[in-house]
């Protein structure tokens, strides 16, 4: 079948940011609706935290890991969210109206509602409000302005920040054998994140059906787990492959399909990058993951054909395998295809499956799923990659844990090469003695240090990281156990001190002169690399300023380390840490003779890396190490950016 002139006017035009409609998790078909959340208010006429148990016997999800098939997996999720709800079937409100059809102009899906009280102590707590069921009303988002960008990226950033942060606190707060709810003591947390996420309302995207590229989500980004496609609104399907308008809600009496996911589920796909071929749904074994029966042109195989009539273009996310992810897989978003042909045909296994041919479209970015096999080919052998422009394999020249590379194709500049590379900060001799730990004893654990060591206590009470070296939230300021204390090097609080823990590259930029990206996927949470050079004293900062030395002010810094673990969107009451304290800075680094490769981070407004201070190997709190940690899951070789806060000259003598 080939495609037909287009009947859908899917060409509008932007207008005014409006406010999002919160809505439930789409009904499955197979367990039915859910029901909606209860009323807020009658959580707290009597005990505020008193839940409902679901007798143990009732939660298998308790026995899945996350490598489990995901169809079972997320069935089981709706299974137990059902259950959780239905405890509160005399407290519940009556859902409300559909959402509307017709086409009408973009929306923005910026939140600003407030949500209602809730303990921030406790991540059991699910407090839930009035929601709405999914719109069908399509729109196609025009071009935007720079602003608009850079507002639509920190809306997707803040929500999968929020997901990422009560994950890893849930995480956090199930090994200590807290805040475990209704899900049991072996929950999946992102599962747990999402329900949480739902009942706020903090769902994007989800008042209209975009069609084509959405807002604040690039092509290439990636994501760990399945969810997040869903909390952002770039595929809104928790099960099935294929996300569509169904005809009964579609203005044009059709359905319309909006985005597929292809992660080697069929084994009829056949993935050439460029050119895919897929296979519709329906029709296969859930356990053998082979086809049991022939597809039919229904549901989201008949939306697909519907979009090649229409000319609609298709969201393609695929699923990779990754071995340092939780689930074994990442989700990266390739950007847009058109649907060009379907037919019937007979499948491997014999049975009949419907395939549909898609284009990628041209123009846009590289596909993130060939960015990571090009990355992956670079850090083997970067020669057989590139054919032309100068590289050097290491500016290090061996002093950090993995070689920091060197690549200009655009002119002759080799200007890091004039630099002594420094791995770690040089301190003033007058503060040598606190460096070497003299000034105060650390931790006396001799195995890995649990909650109750000292070190825990200059923290707070509490551990930055988790068991993997990802922070929990930001602070002022963090201390990590260091040459004063007697743990093991195993011990996870020494995470920074470290050093890389990636592959770097310094690389000329036609943009920002010269930036830094990764060979390797950088997880959000996790540390990057160190600013390092000459530090200097306020009276030495002073006389080398008025010299026009290249000085880094490490107070210069906006204080972006308390939107790393923010939940405040879900629980109002959450405050950013004040503890420990962290004085006001008057030192700076001096990096006009020796430096390292962060000082190669190019300035942005909405950066995808922060600074957090830490403290190992001394302890004087006016002198911090100035440490560079992920906001985002940032994918190989995009480059990375930092917020430098006051941007002057500065900046450019770092970058160009």
């Amino acid at each position: 079948m080939t495609s037909s002139t287009s009947s859908l006017d899917l060409n509008i035009f932007p207008s005014p940011k409006i406010e999002p409609k919160p809505e439930p998790l789409d009904a499955d078909p197979a367990i039915g609706p859910i029901p909606q959340s209860p009323n807020p208010s009658s959580f707290y006429d009597a005990n505020p935290l008193s839940i409902v148990p679901v007798p143990d016997a009732e939660i298998p999800l308790q026995q899945l890991s996350p490598a489990v098939d995901e169809e079972a997996l997320f069935a089981e999720y709706y299974r137990l969210a059902r259950i959780f709800m239905a405890s509160y079937a005399e407290r519940l409100r009556p859902s409300g109206a559909g959402g509307a059809s017709g086409v009408t102009s973009i929306v923005a899906a910026k939140n600003t509602s407030s949500p209602d009280s809730a303990s921030v102590g406790s991540l059991s707590m699910v407090v839930g409000k009035k929601q709405r069921p999914r719109s069908a009303e399509m729109v196609r988002v025009s071009s935007l302005s720079e602003q608009d960008q850079i507002y639509f990226r920190d809306l997707v950033r803040r929500t999968r920040i929020t997901f990422e942060s009560l994950r890893v606190l849930i995480v956090r707060d199930e090994a200590r054998g807290e805040g475990l709810g209704v899900f049991g003591k072996r929950s999946r947390a992102d599962l747990k994140a999402v329900a949480f996420m739902t009942d706020r309302g903090l769902w994007l995207n989800r008042d209209k059906r975009i069609i084509g590229s959405i807002p604040g989500i690039f092509v290439g980004d990636i994501y760990f787990y399945r969810m997040e496609l869903c909390v952002i609104g770039l595929h809104g399907q928790v099960q099935a492959g294929i996300d569509y308008v169904p005809a009964s809600r579609s203005s044009s009496g059709e359905p319309i399909a909006t985005s597929i996911i292809v992660s080697g589920g069929y084994e009829d796909d056949d993935d050439g990058g460029e050119v895919l071929i897929y296979t519709g749904h329906g029709g296969r074994d859930r356990n053998l993951h082979k086809m049991c029966e022939s597809q039919k042109l229904e549901g989201g195989n008949l939306a697909l054909e519907r979009s090649m009539k229409y000319g609609i273009e298709i969201r393609v996310i695929r699923g990779v395998k990754f071995d340092r992810s939780p689930t074994n897989k990442v989700y990266v978003y390739d950007g847009l295809y058109k649907v060009v042909d379907c037919w019937m045909d007979a499948g491997k296994s014999g049975f009949g499956v419907y395939k549909y041919k898609l284009l990628r479209i041209e123009g846009q970015e590289e596909m993130g799923s060939s960015m990571l096999k090009m990355a992956a080919n670079l850090k083997v052998n970067s020669l057989s990659v590139r054919s032309t422009g100068f590289f050097y394999n290491d500016i290090s020249m061996g002093r950090e844990n993995f070689p920091v590379s060197l690549y200009n194709d655009l002119d002759d500049d080799q200007d890091p090469l004039h630099y002594e590379y420094l791995a770690r900060p040089i301190y003033p001799p007058n503060i040598q003695g606190k460096v070497l730990g003299e000034e105060k004893g650390g931790c006396e654990c001799t195995t890995n240090c649990s909650i109750n060591c000292y070190c825990a206590t200059l923290n707070g009470g509490e551990f930055a990281y988790d068991g993997s070296g990802v922070l929990l939230r930001g602070k002022p300021l963090i201390y990590e156990c260091g040459t004063a204390c007697r743990c093991p090097a195993s011990c996870p609080n020494r995470v920074s001190q470290k050093g890389l823990r990636q592959r770097l590259e310094v690389f000329r930029s036609k943009e920002t002169g010269w930036g830094v990206r990764s060979f390797d996927l950088i997880r959000a949470g996790t540390f990057i690399c160190e600013f390092s050079g000459i530090v200097l004293t306020k009276q030495q900062t002073e006389l080398l300023s008025q010299a026009g030395e290249s000085l880094v002010y490490p107070n210069r810094f906006p204080g972006r380390w308390a939107e790393w673990g923010d939940i405040s969107d879900v629980f109002p009451d959450y405050m950013p840490p004040r503890h420990p304290y962290l004085p006001e800075l008057s030192f700076s680094i001096d990096v006009s003779r020796a430096r390292n490769v962060a000082c190669y981070l190019s300035h942005s407004s909405s950066p995808n890396v922060f600074v957090q201070f830490v403290l190992h190997d001394h302890y004087n709190v006016l002198y911090p190490h100035v440490m560079i940690f992920a906001v985002e899951n940032v994918p190989p070789l995009r480059e990375l950016s930092i917020d430098y806060g006051i941007v002057e000259e500065w900046v450019g003598k770092l970058t160009m």
